[in-house]
C-alpha cells in the first residue's frame, strides 16, 4: 500500500501547533514510509519514521510534541500492543491508526482505547493530512493543559497546611465566619490566611480562585 503521491492541494489551515511538532510514522513497509515522508515534508511538517514498534519505543522522546501515525499490523509488537505499552508508560501522544478494511473493528477498539482517529487503506493525501493536523492540534492543546495544571500545582505547593485548609473552605463557598467556626480559629486569622492564599495562588477574586482550582482538578 502506498499513499497517493499526486501533488497535494492544500488550503490555508487555522490550526495552531508547536513549530517543532513532529509526525512519527511506524510502518514496516518502506514504500509507505517513503510516501508519507515525502508528503509531510512537502507541507513542511517534520517527520520521523520507524520500521517497527520497538524501534519507536527505543528512540521516541515524549518531550517532543507531535503525533503518531501507526500501522495496526506490524511484525513483532503490533499497533495495538504499542498503544497499550505507551499508555502503560503514561505517554499520551495522539495516535492515528492506519488499517485495512478487514481490520476496521480492531481500529475501532484502538480508538476506544485512546487513539484519536483511524484511516482506512487506501487513503488520499488530504485525508491523511487532515487527520494529522487534528492530532497535532490536540497534542498542542493537551500540552498547554499540562503546563497550566503544573503552574497551578506549583502555586498550591507554596501554601502552608492551614492556608490549604482555608483555600478548600473558600472554594466550597464558606464565608470567613463559617471557616473560623469550622477550624476553631478567629475570623482575623482566617482573613490573614485567606489573603495569603489569594496572593500565593495569584487569584484576583474568589471566582478566579474557584476557576483555578476547578481547572486543576479537571485536567
Amino acid at each position: 500500500m502506498a499513499v497517493d503521491q499526486a501533488a497535494p492541494q492544500h488550503q490555508e489551515e487555522s490550526t495552531t501547533v508547536d513549530a517543532q511538532a513532529t509526525v512519527f510514522i511506524v510502518d514496516d513497509d518502506p514504500a509507505v514510509r517513503g510516501s508519507m515522508s515525502w508528503l509531510l515534508e512537502s507541507v513542511d511538517l517534520p517527520v520521523e519514521v520507524c520500521a517497527s514498534a520497538q524501534e519507536f519505543l527505543d528512540t521516541y522522546n515524549p518531550a517532543i510534541p507531535g503525533c503518531l501515525v501507526l500501522d495496526i499490523r506490524l511484525p513483532g509488537m503490533g499497533g495495538m500492543e504499542l498503544q497499550k505499552e505507551l499508555a502503560k508508560r503514561n505517554i499520551h501522544i495522539p495516535i492515528i491508526i492506519v488499517t485495512g478494511h478487514a481490520e476496521v473493528p480492531m481500529a475501532v477498539r484502538a480508538m476506544k482505547a485512546g487513539a484519536v482517529d483511524f484511516i482506512e487503506k487506501p487513503f488520499s493525501d488530504q485525508v491523511l493530512l487532515d487527520c494529522i493536523r487534528t492530532a497535532l492540534q490536540r497534542d498542542f492543546e493537551s500540552r498547554g493543559d499540562d503546563i497550566r495544571r503544573e503552574e497551578i500545582a506549583a502555586r498550591i505547593r507554596t501554601l502552608t497546611p492551614r492556608e490549604f485548609e482555608v483555600k478548600e473552605k473558600v472554594v466550597e463557598g464558606n464565608s470567613n465566619k463559617m471557616i473560623a467556626a469550622q477550624l476553631g480559629v478567629s475570623r482575623k486569622t482566617v482573613e490573614a490566611h485567606r489573603a495569603g492564599v489569594m496572593k500565593k495562588m495569584k487569584a484576583q477574586s474568589v471566582a478566579d480562585l474557584v476557576r483555578m482550582v476547578t481547572e486543576y482538578r479537571s485536567l
